[in-house]
């Protein structure tokens, strides 16, 4: 199977290694962030192809579709991309040994970097972006449910790489079936690592059938849990934010955790919510407190299969908890290591919470929409990685980078 798409292959690997100076990368960052302004009309054309295969109901809906709005914000990001330093060269340690060797670290592009991914156009811009910014070549495998906008998008990228006299194979699109998928999974060879972002089935699929190195971009199973000290006012504002600010995103709330005692606090906590629509399981205590208090038509009795559970819609779960350690068990339990949260104005709680929850990304009365490249200052994300080697989080420029030792003698041998 690898033969039928290992021209893409080698063309890429072709194109790696190649320098391009800072200046260069900047203005066709800079150009690129212009051109998908000025084919917006055609983006938003092509998006609807896509948007015209898919179920509205459908969670992946609202992550493939395109607006003005979203365009223009992804233009910023690549602008952003392109102001910032290249991490390229940075020296991490320097040392001269007794025998006169000079050994230095010295931070390097990955080289062929390729991702797999679903029904998120935006990707296909991001990942171009941080690639090119960090001297690595990219090999993009979409969805079909966004086949003809990320055509588009490459599309746009090559004619601004074309304008520069730059090797369009810095940038790949695979074809939208899965046999290219397949094929990705065995370019031992040609690609250095493999970034899956999606589902967790995706993730699990390529975790265990890639034969390239893999970093794992994990599903978001987020928790907030709102402690017996936590600020009435911050709390539901924070759980709003976190929950409906886009619910079809891997940072978005999917278990509210509150402590017993502040159980009468519990209708003015999800209130907005309930404006907003969202539809609550609650466990028995919870769902006690709520009815009569919650719109009845989105207040509903949990299941087991409630916790734990990324919903990427306008849902979540509701869990009450007789203390603090109790939070911190159902999180352990059930958390995917994304990003956890607690509201609590208690100094000693929040530096336990801090230091024993196993996640990504761990907030303080701060909504968990932030988990985001660009939000963390790292101009836009390749993903957000739930493992601990090599990456961990927003995975920005330096993320996209591995290092050598550079080691200058004059003659030195070993005896």
């Amino acid at each position: 199977m690898l033969k039928n798409y290992s021209t893409y292959f080698e063309n890429a690997k072709a194109a790696s290694g190649k320098i391009i100076a800072p200046t260069i990368v900047n203005q066709v960052l800079t150009d690129l962030a212009g051109a998908a302004i000025a084919k917006t009309e055609y983006l938003l054309k092509e998006n609807q192809k896509d948007l015209d295969r898919m179920d509205r109901k459908d969670p992946k809906y609202d992550r493939l579709t395109l607006t003005a709005d979203r365009i223009t914000d992804i233009a910023k990001e690549i602008k952003n991309v392109a102001s910032l330093e290249t991490p390229l060269g940075d020296v991490f340690s320097e040392k001269t040994m007794p025998n006169g060797l000079h050994i230095t670290k010295v931070r390097v592009p990955l080289g062929v970097v390729g991702v797999i991914y679903e029904a998120r156009p935006n990707v296909t811009f991001d990942v171009f972006s941080l690639c090119f910014k960090t001297g690595n070549v990219c090999i993009l495998k979409g969805g079909s449910d966004a086949h003809y906008s990320n055509k588009a998008i490459i599309s746009i990228i090559n004619d601004v790489l074309l304008s520069h006299d730059i090797e369009v194979n810095m940038a790949t699109l695979l074809p939208a079936e899965r046999e290219a998928s397949d094929a990705l999974l065995n370019a031992t060879g040609y690609v250095d690592v493999l970034i899956p972002r999606g589902s967790q089935q995706l993730i699990d699929h390529v975790r265990n059938n890639s034969k390239v190195p893999v970093i794992e971009t994990g599903a978001g199973i987020v928790h907030t849990y709102f402690d017996e000290f936590g600020d009435l006012e911050k709390g539901a504002n924070i759980i709003c934010n976190a929950k409906i600010r886009r619910v079809s995103v891997c940072n978005a709330l999917d278990c509210l955790i509150v402590h017993y005692t502040r159980l009468r606090d519990l209708p003015q906590l999800v209130k907005q919510l309930g404006e907003k629509k969202v539809s609550i399981y609650a466990d028995k205590t919870a769902f006690t407190i709520l009815k009569g208090h919650y719109p009845d038509s989105f207040l509903n009795h949990a299941k087991q299969e409630h916790f734990g559970t990324e919903f990427l819609a306008m849902r979540m779960s509701l869990k009450v908890v007789e203390s603090f350690e109790d939070a911190l068990e159902h999180i352990k339990e059930y958390s995917s290591k994304h990003s956890e949260a607690i509201i609590s104005e208690d100094t000693g709680r929040v530096e336990q919470f801090l230091n024993e929850v196993d996640a990504a990304a761990v907030y303080v009365n701060a909504s968990t929409a932030f988990t985001d490249g660009a939000q963390f200052g790292l101009g836009a994300e390749i993903g957000i990685s739930t493992q601990k080697l090599h990456a961990r989080g927003p995975m920005g420029l330096e993320e996209l980078t591995s290092y050598k030792w550079v080691v200058r003698g004059n003659g030195q041998v070993r005896p």
